[in-house]
């Protein structure tokens, strides 16, 4: 029986990725975006359907949770839209807080809660979430985009239990740096005096850690994996530099791992 996945922020990086590796492997494809209309790569595939969605609007998100398991029922679901924030706290706006928590943390609770009831009268689903080395290791001047990543991972531990209940999986999958246009497009910047040889220091790094990140299509494998496993595994760790930022963490602490990278970006 062919299986379906509905997927969020498919317009592009990892979410397209996927939606094309599960549509090769012969799912059914429900692939999410503010801006279908936009989206050339997707809309001629077989068994590929465009839906709009705003994971930060209710209405958005009932209208098109509501068409997808009203045509098919759907297996997994994977939460993947989200963005990075990046600056010193007092850098940043209410209102860039704000956003970024909604759609980050807020956007997948609001999905996987809209998915629930579906899932437990079929008496199983999955839940996949983007989330990030950044859900459990610190780094400067992302303070806010952390609190989503590490809220992501602990919800997810303890949506496991209540989910467990009715046969319903749920998992992440962290990432380390992805070779898309993150740093871009996907990225609010934002900059204050009192920080800037901090911000100074650690855009000097981004070119350097991106020259061993992951591309795309190789993450997307890991969520063909948790998809398809059967594994009781919560977190997936994905792309060489997040696994050996993991080992480090697990092999000297957290506390000397967060020395370790104060000494790399404040040299003391």
């Amino acid at each position: 029986m062919q299986k379906a996945i509905f997927i969020t922020g498919a317009s592009s990086g990892l979410g397209k990725a996927t939606a094309k590796l599960f549509q090769q492997k012969g799912w059914k494809v429900i692939a999410t975006m503010r801006n279908p209309d936009k989206e050339t790569d997707l809309a001629g595939l077989e068994n590929v359907t465009l839906l709009q969605l705003d994971v930060t609007d209710t209405n958005s998100i009932e209208a098109a949770v509501t068409v997808a398991i009203g045509s098919d029922d759907v297996d997994v679901v994977f939460n993947n839209a989200g963005y990075g924030l990046m600056g010193s706290l007092e850098a940043l706006t209410d209102k860039q807080i704000l956003k970024e928590i909604n759609t980050n943390l807020l956007g997948v609770i609001r999905i996987t809660k809209a998915f629930i009831p579906h899932f437990r009268e079929r008496k199983q689903g999955l839940f996949i979430s983007t989330t990030s080395m950044g859900g459990f290791l610190g780094f400067p001047l992302h303070s806010i985009y952390h609190a989503t990543k590490f809220g992501v991972e602990g919800w997810s531990e303890s949506m496991s239990f209540e989910l467990g209940l009715h046969n319903i999986g749920i998992k992440t999958i962290a990432p380390g740096g992805i070779s898309t246009d993150f740093t871009g497009r996907s990225l609010d910047r934002s900059s204050h005096r009192a920080y800037t040889e901090l911000e100074d220091k650690l855009f000097a790094n981004i070119d350097r850690m991106m020259e061993a990140a992951a591309t795309p299509e190789q993450i997307a494998e890991i969520v063909y994996e948790a998809a398809t496993d059967n594994k009781d595994q919560v977190r997936y760790v994905a792309g060489n530099d997040a696994n050996a930022m993991y080992a480090r963490w697990l092999e000297i602490g957290k506390e000397d791992f967060r020395r370790e990278i104060r000494q790399q970006f404040l040299g003391r």
